[in-house]
């Protein structure tokens, strides 16, 4: 217990050392700069870097952890191994006792569990170490609403064989596994919908383990504000122009028309062609917001295939209280806050291959009509949804596009 201690001691000296050396770095000299020397490096074991924790020594650890090596002589090391993948070495980082070093983030090819030291002459040092590669990450789909036969893309990460196979397994909801994988790579899926996939979550399956998605459902079907089937936004100023053909799931709202804010100050004002509200009240909803989660914690989704190309104005997603009616002024009140989704900004034009789905975070409801930051809506302001194509800020091109959209939801993030 005592050489643990005192080597807690030092590598909290080897910290401090790096903070006095990075605000000393304008000095001529430093006597603890770091020197290489000869010989060959020892390893006495491998602990995370926490002075405070003396009971912190590890035998393995996950690509990307910032790991410590204590032993003899580690001012020798020029070439530092995890199996089949070389590390950075940092000299700030390296003290004739203690190294820091980050796990690399890539997977090795050749598992063999050790740590190789090499020194300048090519003595080379092993040490038990193993990597972990975590379960299979969950990030989003392109699209989460598929239909059966339909290929799904999944992105993430981790995205690996299971043992035995060549490919990664996928399973949907109610536990029906797809037979089919088309591509994939470490960071994405390319998957075949299996018949009667249904509503819910989806499983990855690699040979590091198994993860549920939590950040997606697919065909999502939870807090649905409106999908133009069994919800719309009748009795508001503008209940959309609907459309079935060529739709994800049955009917969906059309924009469409001409655009033209080249400006960037809302010149541009097609409400008829770009636009729906819905007014709690004056649809017959019961009273209050249109849905039930936190909004500090809750997304705004939906699907949308962009046809024709779009290159001005932002899609404007504004949540208003429950008994707004009869008027449309906070449109460009100023100071109601709203979500701006510019996709065409940093490419100049935007459409899209088929439908996809947009995530916005609740709290990013923060803007106004012009793109100044505002305070975000608080609850009891969720009572009504308009979308509306304009102004935004931002200036674009002159363009006639057209956007299909359909199952507008609010989920939890997670």
């Amino acid at each position: 217990m005592k050489n643990i201690f005192k080597t807690s001691i030092q590598i909290f000296s080897l910290l401090m050392t790096l903070v006095t050396v990075v605000t000393l770095s304008g000095c001529e000299d430093y006597p603890d700069a770091y020197k290489t020397t000869s010989g060959v490096p020892e390893v006495y074991y491998a602990r995370i870097p926490d002075a405070l924790s003396s009971d912190s020594l590890i035998t393995h650890a996950y690509m990307g952890t910032t790991i410590a090596l204590v032993g003899k002589n580690l001012t020798s090391v020029k070439e530092l191994w995890f199996n089949d993948k070389k590390a950075d070495l940092n000299t700030s980082l390296i003290t004739s006792e203690a190294l820091i070093v980050i796990v690399p983030e890539k997977i090795p090819d050749n598992v063999t569990s050790k740590i190789y030291l090499i020194n300048a002459v090519g003595d080379t040092v092993k040490f038990d170490f193993g990597v972990d590669v975590p379960n299979p990450l969950l990030s989003s789909m392109d699209c989460e609403y598929v239909a059966d036969g339909d290929v799904a893309t999944i992105n993430g990460n981790y995205f690996l064989p299971v043992d035995g196979s060549e490919v990664p397994e996928v399973t949907f909801t109610p536990n029906i596994k797809a037979t089919e994988i088309v591509s994939f790579t470490l960071n994405q899926i390319k998957v075949k919908v299996p018949q009667g996939a249904s509503a819910g979550p989806v499983s990855v399956t690699s040979r590091y383990g198994t993860t549920r998605s939590t950040s997606f459902y697919f065909r999502d079907n939870r807090g649905i504000i409106l999908d133009w089937d069994n919800t719309n936004a009748s009795g508001g100023w503008r209940a959309g122009n609907l459309a079935s053909d060529g739709g994800i799931s049955g009917n969906y709202v059309k924009f469409s028309g001409s655009l033209d804010d080249s400006e960037g100050a809302g010149s541009s004002w097609n409400e008829d062609g770009f636009s729906f509200n819905l007014w709690g009240v004056a649809n017959g909803r019961a009273q209050g917001d249109l849905f039930s989660t936190d909004p500090s914690t809750s997304v705004l989704k939906f699907e949308i295939n962009v046809t024709k190309a779009w290159s001005c104005c932002a899609l404007q997603m504004i949540f208003t209280p429950w008994a707004t009616a009869g008027t449309n002024s906070y449109i460009a009140d100023g100071v109601t806050p709203r979500g701006l989704w510019r996709p065409w900004e940093s490419t100049g034009t935007f459409t899209t291959d088929g439908w996809i789905t947009v995530t916005v975070p609740l709290s990013d409801f923060k803007y106004t009509q012009t793109g100044s930051e505002i305070k975000a809506a608080s609850a009891g302001n969720f009572g009504g949804l308009t979308f509306f194509v304009y102004h935004g800020g931002i200036k674009g091109d002159a363009c006639t596009p057209e956007m299909h959209i359909d199952n507008i939801r609010v989920v939890p993030a997670n």
